[in-house]
């Protein structure tokens, strides 16, 4: 094992050489091991030989100098192994001590009279002397473990920060990086060559997701990070801060895998073999390596959202974010904060660290806004900005976003019959109507609903743990007659409601049937015979009849009322009654 005095051993050399020229006078300097270290005079071909006498191993135990003013006579001479080849005449030895342990000794030895004579006159100022050398080297040790153990910090820390999944900057005062990790060597494209470089910090005071927005210039490159800085002032001066970061792209990724489905829907899950299907499924796949807007048109309940889903599954932003917004579900007051974000007190009431909006969350990827048509006038013309600049700028912020996104759009509603009611903005149904796509309603679709309901059997047997095996032909009869107003939707709605409640026999049969298709078949086949209801109740059966369709949410509810042409605080007091 290497000791202290060695590991600093060219400094203990001229520590020797100093003493002998100043008090004329051999020096030698021996570790704990009684390894020598240094030497000068007859010494000085002896460095790294083991000092054999017993006086300095008395020193390393006692802890204090000895002065032997004769040598081969004194008491700790007389078991010394050289006690008969000694020429010493006189020796003064005083321990170095480093963190009040014994690193070492220090050895003065006269061989002549002459030399012995000069050190007695003169042995107070020459202890005092050997003392201050000890102090000399004892500071040279601790320097020499600072910077050690600051080589070792500094190691640790380059192994820490590049098994963290973060760009790293530690910088030193003058804001020159002085330690980056791999992360951030790839995202801000350096090289370790690059290291020393100075770089510009300058916050936006704008804060994402707990982290607060910078721009980073470095040479002529900027680059917009979200991150934090930590002050280390008090560890060295070359680490003044470390900054801490993630790139825009990563957080908006990162949020993406939080709060989306890892579900994949592909072509495949689009269930039809229709031909009117089959011609939708080709056209999906002609545009879907393009780049331009599309406008998903079709009744609600068609399944508009699984047909933008599967176009961005086939484009080569597939593993890109998907992000689906529905533009009647959102309320107005809320809707431009939704779709652009906000920075950090950008309005009473808003999250303290900010929001990202949708559009920067779909960023490199794909957003849908569903059901288009519903939106107020006054965000058609903040869209429009959108997709022509094709930039975001959050909301208190003056910084603008640059976006790579495809735009998906979709909608039930009649857009030109919207646009002559001055309810829709003509120049953004141009921006958005580039790559038309109507899906069919499922009474379009010959032969699909069977193909659909036995997919749903199988989904459901598995969810509900049933085993249905099969369908009661008068009760297939009716599935497949019926009108399905409300489309897929309805369908799977019927189909998970009839296996919920089915019996242990395995089959799903007329009785199972929710009243509001019973009620439609029956006047379909009886026509003028059938029994004359009370028109409350009528309007009871079809107010049911549309909440089983589109559901009890309040979006459900809206669409609901729509369909029956009542406002909705009509339909919440017929509800009631």
């Amino acid at each position: 094992m290497t000791s202290l005095l060695q590991e600093i051993k060219e400094d203990v050399i001229k520590y020797a050489e100093v003493i002998s020229n100043v008090i004329k006078v051999d020096v030698e300097i021996v570790d704990e091991g009684m390894r020598r270290i240094a030497g000068t005079g007859i010494f000085k071909d002896q460095i790294d030989a083991v000092n054999k006498g017993s006086v300095y191993r008395k020193v390393i135990e006692a802890g204090k100098p000895q002065i032997i003013e004769n040598p081969r006579e004194h008491e700790l001479c007389r078991d010394c192994v050289e006690k008969d080849s000694c020429i010493e005449k006189l020796e003064i030895s005083t321990p170095l001590v480093y963190e009040e342990e014994i690193i070492g000794v220090i050895g003065l030895v006269c061989s002549t009279d002459e030399q012995k004579q000069l050190i007695l006159e003169n042995i107070d100022s020459q202890m005092q002397f050997l003392h201050q050398i000890g102090d000399f080297i004892s500071s040279k040790v601790y320097q020499h473990n600072e910077t050690k153990m600051q080589i070792e910090r500094a190691q640790v820390l380059r192994k820490i920060l590049n098994n963290v999944d973060k760009g790293v900057l530690v910088l030193d005062s003058d804001d020159k990086i002085t330690m980056v990790n791999n992360n951030a060597m790839r995202e801000l494209k350096l090289y370790s060559t690059e290291l020393e470089k100075r770089v510009k910090l300058i916050d936006k005071y704008e804060y994402i997701m707990g982290g607060e927005l910078y721009e980073l210039k470095v040479d002529r490159k900027s680059f917009y990070l979200v991150g934090n800085i930590i002050p280390i002032h008090s560890i060295s001066k070359e680490y003044a801060k470390v900054f801490i970061f993630n790139n825009m792209n990563k957080i908006n990724s990162d949020i993406y895998k939080i709060t989306t489905s890892e579900k994949r829907i592909t072509l495949d899950s689009i269930i039809g073999e229709s031909k009117v299907m089959k011609v939708l499924k080709e056209k999906i796949k002609r545009i879907a390596s393009t780049q331009s807007t599309v406008l998903i048109t079709g009744e609600s309940g068609t399944g508009k959202e699984l047909v933008a889903r599967a176009i961005h599954d086939l484009s080569d932003r597939r593993h890109k974010p998907f992000v689906a917004v529905n533009c009647s579900a959102m309320p107005e007051a809320l809707m431009e904060s939704e779709l652009f974000g906000y920075v950090k007190g950008a309005f009473t009431g808003a999250n303290p660290n900010g929001k990202i909006g949708k559009f920067e969350l779909a960023n490199g990827g794909v957003i849908l806004l569903d059901e288009i048509g519903d939106m107020p006038l006054y965000m058609q013309v903040k869209l429009l900005r959108v997709l022509q600049e094709r930039t975001v700028t959050r909301i208190g912020s003056n910084q603008p976003i640059d976006l790579d996104i495809r735009v998906i759009a979709a909608t039930n509603l009649d857009l030109e019959q919207r646009i002559k009611e001055n309810k829709f903005r003509e120049d953004l149904y141009y921006r958005l109507n580039v790559i038309p796509i109507e899906v069919p309603s499922l009474r379009e679709r010959d032969g699909d609903i069977e193909l659909i309901i036995n997919m749903l059997i199988d989904k459901y047997n598995i969810l509900f743990d049933k085993y249905i095996h099969g369908i009661e032909d008068e009760c297939k009869e009716i599935l497949l007659d019926y009108s399905w107003p409300g489309n897929v939707r309805e369908l799977q709605n019927t189909i998970e409601y009839m296996i919920n409640i089915a019996s242990d026999i395995g089959m799903l049969t007329k009785d199972m049937l929710p009243e509001s298709i019973l009620n439609s078949v029956d006047m379909n086949y009886y026509g003028d015979e059938i029994e004359i209801k009370p028109l409350k109740e009528v309007e009871q059966e079809y107010i049911k009849r549309a909440l089983s369709i589109y559901g009890n949410s309040t979006e459900g509810k809206k669409l609901a009322a729509e369909k029956l042409g009542i406002g909705v605080a009509t339909l919440y007091r017929k509800i009631k009654e």
